[in-house]
């Protein structure tokens, strides 16, 4: 039998980990719990933005703040007021995340659901000049929901514009426009040709390790390197393997270092 190439190796890792029953724990888990649209994008831009550092606070924090939206996020948002959510907010912490910044980018949201109808409305419209790439989307969106900050910063919305790799708000991009047994979809009008992967320290180890780049830097070049490399083998659905890959850092029944040198020692041979 001949060697597996990169690209079945990846595939079987996608076939064995791409289904529900290995999501949890994951923030992805949120958006199943809704089924209209647009309370769907709404809870999963705060369950990414919130998607950092230990698995299991950004679980705690992502079901405090949606727990206090129920049974509508898109209804909540509607009806929110910046000194209400202040208030609703007061004291929240996950990380260098703080309340004041789940309240404005919570009332950014309500501005761009009142100019536009819902957040994939907005994403839509800076993105229907900017086929050859998703980037200028993303700023145009961030310009937006940037709207209830006063001028201030927000860690929640980095910009690819100011050479932030930007991995939640990619991770909300490859939740809301794939759609397969894992990723729940919803903005058809994207081609997940497009998307462009969440770069965290996780995939950048894995991406220097098969040589898909040799930056040492995680911004937003790094990670274009990074989904080229990837479009090779998906030229559709480049983002296709980050989920199953990202098992083989959660999951105790994975091993990352076989994983790495039996891609290792296929990229030699070729």
């Amino acid at each position: 039998m001949s060697p597996l190439c990169l690209e079945e190796v990846l595939e079987n890792l996608y076939q064995t980990y791409n289904r529900r029953e290995f999501i949890h724990p994951d923030p992805l888990e949120f958006l199943y719990d809704y089924e209209d649209l647009r309370d769907r994008e709404i809870a999963g831009l705060v369950a990414s933005s919130l998607a950092y550092g230990r698995v299991s606070q950004i679980i705690r924090s992502v079901s405090f703040v949606l727990e206090r939206m129920t049974p509508s996020p898109f209804l909540f948002i509607q009806d929110a007021t910046m000194e209400s959510l202040l208030d609703i907010y007061s004291g929240f912490k996950h990380r260098f995340t703080t309340g004041d910044e789940i309240a404005a980018m919570m009332f950014g949201m309500k501005n761009v659901i009142m100019k536009y109808g819902s957040l994939y409305a907005c994403f839509k419209t800076g993105f229907i000049n900017n086929d050859e790439s998703i980037l200028p989307a993303i700023t145009e969106f961030t310009e937006e929901l940037s709207s209830g900050f006063n001028c201030r910063n927000n860690s929640l919305l980095p910009s690819p514009a100011k050479g932030s790799a930007c991995k939640r708000l990619n991770l909300f991009l490859r939740w809301m426009v794939r759609r397969d047994d894992v990723d729940p979809g919803g903005w058809e009008d994207i081609s997940p040709l497009h998307l462009v992967v969440p770069l965290d320290t996780h995939l950048h180890r894995i991406s220097l390790s098969l040589g898909f780049t040799n930056r040492r830097q995680a911004d937003i070049k790094t990670a274009m390197e990074i989904t080229d490399a990837f479009r090779t083998m998906a030229p559709h659905d480049p983002v296709r393997y980050d989920f199953a890959l990202s098992r083989l850092g959660i999951r105790k029944d994975t091993d990352m270092t076989s994983f790495l040198d039996e891609c290792g020692r296929i990229t030699t041979i070729q």
